[in-house]
Protein backbone atom coordinates (compact mmCIF):
# COMPACT_ATOMS: atom_id res chain seq x y z
CA UNK A 1 0.00 0.00 0.00
CA UNK A 2 2.84 2.40 0.79
CA UNK A 3 4.34 1.95 -2.68
CA UNK A 4 0.98 2.62 -4.33
CA UNK A 5 0.43 5.77 -2.30
CA UNK A 6 3.96 7.04 -2.95
CA UNK A 7 3.55 6.40 -6.68
CA UNK A 8 0.27 8.34 -6.76
CA UNK A 9 1.84 11.14 -4.76
CA UNK A 10 4.79 11.33 -7.16
CA UNK A 11 2.62 11.31 -10.29
CA UNK A 12 0.36 14.03 -8.90
CA UNK A 13 3.27 16.32 -7.96
CA UNK A 14 5.73 15.82 -10.80
CA UNK A 15 5.48 17.77 -14.06
CA UNK A 16 6.57 15.42 -16.86
CA UNK A 17 5.58 17.72 -19.75
CA UNK A 18 9.18 18.65 -20.50
CA UNK A 19 10.02 14.97 -21.10
CA UNK A 20 7.29 14.33 -23.67
CA UNK A 21 9.15 15.56 -26.80
CA UNK A 22 11.89 13.00 -26.03
CA UNK A 23 9.58 10.08 -26.91
CA UNK A 24 11.06 8.57 -30.09
CA UNK A 25 8.99 5.39 -30.35
CA UNK A 26 5.40 4.88 -31.49
CA UNK A 27 3.23 5.76 -28.52
CA UNK A 28 -0.35 4.73 -27.80
CA UNK A 29 -2.47 6.22 -25.05
CA UNK A 30 -5.88 4.73 -24.27
CA UNK A 31 -8.10 6.52 -21.78
CA UNK A 32 -11.74 6.51 -20.68
CA UNK A 33 -13.58 9.81 -20.92
CA UNK A 34 -15.31 9.24 -17.58
CA UNK A 35 -12.14 8.40 -15.61
CA UNK A 36 -12.62 10.07 -12.21
CA UNK A 37 -9.26 8.88 -10.86
CA UNK A 38 -7.09 10.43 -13.59
CA UNK A 39 -9.10 13.01 -15.57
CA UNK A 40 -8.46 12.71 -19.32
CA UNK A 41 -8.03 16.45 -19.99
CA UNK A 42 -5.23 16.86 -17.47
CA UNK A 43 -3.46 13.65 -18.41
CA UNK A 44 -3.91 11.76 -21.67
CA UNK A 45 -5.10 14.60 -23.88
CA UNK A 46 -2.29 16.83 -22.65
CA UNK A 47 0.30 14.07 -23.01
CA UNK A 48 -0.85 13.17 -26.52
CA UNK A 49 -0.36 16.78 -27.62
CA UNK A 50 3.21 16.74 -26.29
CA UNK A 51 4.36 13.40 -27.74
CA UNK A 52 5.24 13.59 -31.43
CA UNK A 53 3.15 11.16 -33.50
CA UNK A 54 1.22 9.88 -30.49
CA UNK A 55 -2.02 7.97 -31.01
CA UNK A 56 -4.76 8.69 -28.47
CA UNK A 57 -7.81 6.44 -28.31
CA UNK A 58 -10.64 7.65 -26.11
CA UNK A 59 -13.23 5.21 -24.81
CA UNK A 60 -16.41 7.25 -24.55
CA UNK A 61 -18.03 6.87 -21.13
CA UNK A 62 -15.36 4.48 -19.85
CA UNK A 63 -13.96 4.66 -16.30
CA UNK A 64 -10.42 4.25 -14.95
CA UNK A 65 -10.09 0.45 -14.97
CA UNK A 66 -10.28 -0.25 -18.71
CA UNK A 67 -8.46 -3.56 -18.32
CA UNK A 68 -11.48 -4.80 -16.38
CA UNK A 69 -14.40 -2.92 -17.93
CA UNK A 70 -13.33 -2.90 -21.60
CA UNK A 71 -10.87 -5.79 -21.79
CA UNK A 72 -11.96 -7.08 -25.22
CA UNK A 73 -11.76 -3.68 -26.90
CA UNK A 74 -8.53 -2.83 -25.08
CA UNK A 75 -6.90 -6.08 -26.20
CA UNK A 76 -8.03 -5.46 -29.80
CA UNK A 77 -6.70 -1.89 -29.80
CA UNK A 78 -3.37 -2.92 -28.28
CA UNK A 79 -2.86 -5.76 -30.75
CA UNK A 80 -3.81 -3.53 -33.67
CA UNK A 81 -1.33 -0.87 -32.53
CA UNK A 82 1.62 -3.23 -32.10
CA UNK A 83 0.73 -5.24 -35.23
Amino acid sequence: MKATLECARSFSRTDFRGDLPAFKVPTLIIHGTEDKTVPIDASSRAAAKGIPGCTLIEYEGAPHGLFATHKTRLTKDLLEFIG
